[in-house]
């Protein structure tokens, strides 16, 4: 399955708070527009979620007292008549302005079977159709109105990474199963290890001095014995906190990730998922920021990302995590979690994440790779193929014809069977503006990035079934943040993301009609 690939000369330009671009196509320039709710994170006022996934991304059990794992801090900005507008949401008479929650700690603690406030949302004895049912709800009151669709909210996530093989809690590769029966081993001190966390909030408020901002957090903890009003101690901790750049009036989202001994494998990361249907790794209806979806090859991301500390070896740290869903047969998900497959591809920034691909272990590697020219290289020709631009390729598990050698994706960690690229720094990938070297963004080399993100995404390979059309390969979310995977010592990861935009051609976002897998 060849093609070419054009390589894409894009011209980023800020103008008044607006994110918009330029695409040189044989010299004619195409207008960008963004396709997220808040373009460049300039909006004032605060649209952010919170959920929390088990190692399956489901629930499973809430925490007592804590309600069903989601929340939201949906904080909007009013300023009398005369305060003086900087821009980017930032004024500069904080006397004059008030803020306005539309969540309150009332909605933020429903929990499986309580009623919903109000009518059109169904209440669920099950946590995981609870927790669906509560994110639509939040949506609901976070929502902002705009063409040619609303939006809602950034979304955080945090992932508890245990798993307890001697329960049934996680399907495999879609299908339930009475026992669980695999060689493959999993973090787990015993029942009870796939617990949600605890989550503190602090709701956004006033912040700043001569500029004056909306500034909130959310943190926790797995540890449910952890008392974090004294310190973290030994425990494990996440948190996200949100606050203005007072000079180009972006939202800087300040992350933090520990590990401890009993949570040694935890993710968290900020997305923009699609504002209806599915998203990455997600087989339900959710909310989020993508008002357009974007599809290869005609997409662009463009972000800054800043990392204090890395979280260890063991930090798969990624620059950008595209998600999306199709079928083998190339036709979008539907939610029959047997047919269906998450797909993702991901960037891993961290140095010491070595090439699982190597000559000597194909089975790690995809098939084949596709050049910038569009030229096929498969990866027995060992002379050509770039192995140390991949970390690893494993396949869907419902997959009936897979090429030898072929390593199949853990079968539980998602609802339905699922699809990894892990990709490198390398030149291969720097022509669509990626990192061309191992520490390139790392720790101390603060960078805006401007991806090529949908160039890139439609070069490499992703299984279908022979014989079958192509798949659209449209992504319904982009996350950015960290997965520290079972880390041998306690590890912390720290970093800050601002500036985050998703840009699509205009000509697309005008004809095409709003698209969701």
């Amino acid at each position: 399955m060849g093609f070419s690939c054009l390589v894409l000369v894009f011209v980023v330009q800020q103008l008044f708070g607006q994110c918009s671009a330029y695409l040189l196509i044989h010299g004619e320039p195409t207008n960008y527009v963004s396709a997220v709710g808040d373009p460049g994170m300039t909006n004032p006022n605060v649209r952010v979620a919170l959920e929390a996934w088990n190692f399956c991304n489901e629930v499973g059990f809430e925490v007592p007292n804590v309600g069903s794992p989601r929340w939201a801090d949906c904080t909007d900005l009013y300023c009398s008549s005369d305060s003086v507008y900087l821009g980017g949401g930032l004024v500069n008479n904080g006397s004059q302005c008030r803020v306005l929650h539309k969540v309150n700690e009332t909605d933020n603690r429903l929990g499986a079977g309580d009623k919903f406030p109000i009518t059109g949302f169904e209440s669920y004895a099950d946590p995981d159709l609870f927790a669906k049912e509560k994110e639509l709800y939040l949506g609901s009151l976070c929502e902002v109105q705009e063409s040619p669709k609303p939006w809602q909210f950034w979304m955080i996530m945090v992932k508890n990474g245990n798993f307890d093989k001697n329960t049934t809690l996680c399907p495999e590769n879609g299908q339930k199963v009475s026992k669980i029966v695999t060689d493959r081993n999993f973090p787990c001190f015993g029942e009870g290890c796939m617990n949600q966390p605890v989550v503190y909030h602090k709701y956004s408020m006033l912040g700043g001095n001569q500029k004056v901002y909306l500034t909130g957090e959310f943190n926790g903890t797995y540890d449910l014995d952890a008392n974090l009003g004294e310190n973290v101690g030994n425990n494990s901790f996440f948190s996200v906190s949100w606050k203005k750049n007072t000079s180009t009036g972006s939202w800087i989202f300040s992350h933090r990730l520990t590990t401890s001994t009993k949570y040694p494998w935890l993710m968290l990361y900020l997305r923009a998922d699609a504002t209806e249907g599915f998203n990455g790794g997600y087989h339900y209806n959710g909310r989020g920021m993508l008002k357009k979806l974007p599809e290869s090859p005609n997409f662009m991301v463009r972000l800054t990302l800043d990392i204090k500390l890395g979280g260890g070896p063991n930090s798969q740290f990624y620059l950008l995590d595209i998600g999306s869903c199709w079928k083998n047969n190339g036709e979008p998900c539907d939610g029959d979690v047997l047919t269906d497959v998450t797909r993702y591809s991901e960037m891993i920034i961290n140095p010491e994440t070595t090439s699982w691909c190597r000559p000597d272990n194909l089975v790690s590697c995809p098939p084949y790779h596709i050049s910038p020219t569009g030229e096929i290289i498969y990866r027995n020709e060992t002379d050509w193929f770039p192995y140390s631009a991949y970390h690893l390729y494993c396949s869907p598990g419902n997959a009936k014809y897979l090429e030898k050698p072929y390593d199949i994706c853990d079968p539980y960690s998602n609802p339905q069977s699922q699809e990894l690229v892990q990709i490198l720094p390398h030149p291969e990938w720097a022509v669509h503006g990626y990192p061309e070297k191992k520490g390139d963004g790392w720790i101390g080399d603060r960078r805006t990035w401007e991806l090529d993100v949908g160039a890139l995404s439609s070069r490499l390979y992703f299984y279908q079934d022979p014989g079958t059309k192509p798949a659209r390969r449209i992504w319904s979310s982009i996350n950015i943040g960290t997965e520290i995977y079972v880390s041998r010592t306690r590890e912390t990861a720290e970093w800050s993301v601002s500036d985050f935009d998703v840009l699509l051609p205009e000509f697309t976002h005008k004809t095409d009609s709003f698209s969701s897998y």
